[in-house]
């Protein structure tokens, strides 16, 4: 049975890096491949800062965003100041989004969405996904099986099915991915 969807979730699209100039411009680190539009005036995001920030349980508001020798800067509503935008740095920056309106490729999917899910080989459920983690060679499925997790190259070969209505990944494991290998000098 497909686990429950919430109607939004979170989707995190951007980190400050540090302040940039004397008028409140910071420079950003981007989690999303439509930067000009998550960042046009009047987008606001859900911020994720420590608990003894100002910024707490904020939101902030765009006022602009524009490209600064080849890196992404935006200024926010409210921070008019190097002083200012220095108390953003490192937040991290989160909008809602409503998995309906999603439009897009066919093989590509949120971390939300994959976490959760069951993994299924040879018709039989051998884990559950309990995270994504994003390498700079590939992303890897962390599959919890019983009191382990295996690390699943995220590659067609591997995973060559996604069923999201059917809340289940299909894996085609190479041998020895899920269970030891005998020895083969015994």
């Amino acid at each position: 049975m497909a686990p429950a969807a919430s109607p939004k979730n979170q989707l995190r699209v951007g980190r400050v890096l540090k302040a940039h100039g004397l008028k409140g411009a910071l420079k950003l680190e981007l989690y999303t491949d439509d930067p000009d539009g998550r960042f046009a005036p009047g987008a606001s995001f859900t911020l994720q800062v420590p608990e003894h920030s100002k910024w707490h349980r904020k939101t902030i508001t765009v006022r602009e965003f524009r490209w600064m020798n080849a890196s992404p800067v935006v200024f926010f509503e409210g921070v008019d100041d190097r002083n200012e935008a220095e108390t953003l740095v490192r937040a991290i920056l989160w909008v809602d989004q409503d998995d309906a309106d999603v439009v897009g490729e066919p093989d590509a999917w949120y971390d939300h969405q994959l976490i959760g899910l069951e993994a299924v080989r040879d018709g039989a459920v051998i884990g559950r996904v309990a995270r994504v983690d994003h390498l700079p060679s590939q992303d890897l499925l962390i599959v919890r099986v019983d009191e382990r997790e295996v690390m699943v190259p995220f590659v067609q070969a591997i995973v060559p099915e996604v069923d999201l209505p059917n809340g289940r990944i299909v894996l085609t494991p190479p041998a020895g991915l899920f269970e030891d290998l005998a020895d083969e000098d015994q």
